[in-house]
């Protein structure tokens, strides 16, 4: 029984200085940009793995030289609740599991050995909380993990700090990182410089990047494009 308490005891403290961890790291972040994510030391590591060299663009912009389209773009198109939530979006979460629900039911019914597809529902905040520190497993536990990082990130940091490190961060392409690279990659000019189009173009490959990457001008990106501009002047920035 006393090594049972003892593990047990030990495991509390790991959890809780895991957490203080991030705390500490979240902080940080309020004044220092985040050097790289855990997605990104991932993605790195299968790139060099996979092509045996490493191709890497991202340079960090600040807030206002992100443009303001681009922003608009990505918030009408991720999250056009950003500036009023508290890091979850409590009623797209429930019809997202809702939804994930009825999709294994069916999955079962049909004898289906291939899992169903998983929707979302994330915020901005989530995504950035997830490419920050974890893994891309889906399991309660590295769900509840990403809740805990998400209210703290929220708590520690202003709404306009955790666009800034999601736009600077999030991944646009194999080894395409953050604006100003995907701006200059897809179209040759600084993140600033976006027309609302290109911005709405780009905000429409982040939930497939790799997939988009190889065809930016589908007639689907231009469909949904437009769909994205139409949302844009709606959208409220931080």
């Amino acid at each position: 029984m006393k090594i049972a308490l003892r593990w047990l005891a030990l495991c509390c403290l790991a959890a809780l200085s895991l957490q203080v961890y991030f705390v500490g790291r979240i902080a940080l972040m309020g004044v220092i940009a985040p050097e790289s994510t855990a997605f990104q030391r991932s993605e790195a590591f299968r790139i060099v793995r996979d092509t045996g060299r490493l191709p890497w663009l991202q340079q960090w912009r600040d807030y206002r030289q992100l443009g303001e389209p681009l922003k608009r773009a990505v918030i009408a198109s991720e999250d056009d609740t950003f500036t009023s939530h508290d890091g979850v979006d409590w009623d797209s979460l429930k019809k997202a599991w809702s939804r994930n629900a009825q999709a294994e039911q069916r999955a079962e019914k049909n004898g289906s050995r291939k899992p169903p597809k998983i929707v979302g529902g994330s915020t901005i905040t989530q995504q950035l909380a997830k490419n920050l520190f974890l893994s891309g497993e889906r399991t309660l536990l590295r769900k509840g993990q990403e809740l805990l990082i998400t209210l703290t990130l929220e708590h520690l940091l202003s709404k306009e700090r955790i666009l800034e490190i999601y736009l600077n961060s999030v991944e646009w392409g194999s080894g395409v990182f953050g604006a100003e690279a995907a701006s200059q990659h897809y179209f040759n000019k600084p993140a600033s410089r976006l027309n609302t189009f290109e911005a709405a173009r780009l905000a429409v490959m982040l939930p497939r990047p790799k997939y988009f990457e190889k065809q930016p001008s589908s007639g689907y990106i231009f469909a949904r494009a437009a769909i994205i501009t139409a949302r844009m002047n709606d959208a409220r920035l931080p």
